[in-house]
């Protein structure tokens, strides 16, 4: 991992250990949790609008399913995620009368890594992620994937079941979230991932954008080709739509209830829309563009007034 975002990670696990867990039970100022993915681009928030006089927010991590979990029972004020809430979540929260603004925080490309050594891969098409990650699948050579590959182990790493990258990819390459070969090595922590891949010369993993841009010097991101050709992840792709099907919103859920009893959560919304652009790109992350931020914008105003 590299330094930077360590430090970012690690000042969310501070903040969470020095306030407590959550503004929803008055443990926090403000509190947030879930996505790892996200995490990043929240504490980044954070430190910034603490620097200058903002309350302190808690930034957990805990995937995008566990985030939801606590979030929807009222413990926390923002749900970080790396997908769009599930009908099931939505319906939990309405039981416990958790009401919820969705923003749009930033985009993402989420990268297929290999091993640095790995020099016969560099594009790999949607049929080929199928045929390595569907359920039962029995691919276990890159010779198998490719004849012209080298007989050299497959070797698996991903996210683990609560994560929102893990609903996402699947969703997209195997047509049905959640839908997956159960025989690779998960993590709920993307670092764990990017160290597995970085050890195992055969292997691959997936994972957020942000992840491997701090890890590029030990890892290699592979084009994917989405029926239009190889097309690599990157900023421009991810905006343009032309990284396809792998390119997608990141978001924060935000709750009414604490967004109108806390002048400090309006505060911080603001403050992390507003400064999106600028905290995404320090973070690594796609930034929105400007009218998809103000889109945003108006709807954080709009729930206010």
């Amino acid at each position: 991992m590299s330094t930077r975002l360590w430090t970012l990670l690690a000042a969310g696990a501070l903040a969470l250990a020095a306030t407590g867990c959550g503004g929803g039970d008055g443990g926090g100022a403000i509190s947030a949790d879930g996505s790892s993915t996200v995490g990043p681009f929240t504490t980044k928030a954070a430190e910034d609008f603490r620097a200058q006089g903002g309350a302190d927010v808690t930034v957990g991590i805990s995937g995008t399913g566990g985030g939801f979990e606590r979030f929807c029972i009222g413990e926390t004020d923002i749900s970080n995620a790396s997908r769009a809430i599930k009908d099931e979540e939505a319906a939990i929260c309405d039981e416990n009368g958790v009401e919820y603004l969705e923003l749009e925080v930033a985009l993402d490309a989420l990268t297929n890594v290999v091993n640095a050594e790995n020099e016969w891969a560099t594009c790999l098409t949607v049929e080929q992620l199928n045929a390595i990650w569907k359920p039962g699948s029995k691919v276990k050579s890159w010779n198998q994937v490719d004849p012209s590959f080298p007989d050299v182990s497959l070797q698996l790493f991903g996210p683990g079941t609560d994560s929102g990258t893990f609903d996402y990819f699947t969703g997209e390459i195997n047509g049905e979230e959640g839908a997956s070969r159960t025989d690779y090595s998960p993590s709920e922590d993307d670092n764990v991932i990017v160290q597995g891949v970085a050890g195992e010369r055969g292997g691959l993993g997936y994972f957020g954008y942000t992840y491997f841009e701090e890890n590029a010097d030990t890892l290699k991101a592979l084009e994917v080709d989405g029926g239009g050709g190889c097309v690599g992840p990157g900023v421009e792709t991810a905006q343009d739509g032309t990284y396809a099907p792998l390119s997608r919103p990141l978001f924060m859920y935000v709750s009414l209830d604490a967004l109108g009893e806390s002048e400090d959560l309006r505060e911080f919304a603001r403050f992390a829309l507003e400064n999106a652009r600028s905290i995404a790109e320090e973070a690594r992350y796609v930034p929105l563009s400007q009218q998809q931020l103000d889109e945003q914008l108006q709807k954080l105003e709009d729930a206010l007034a």
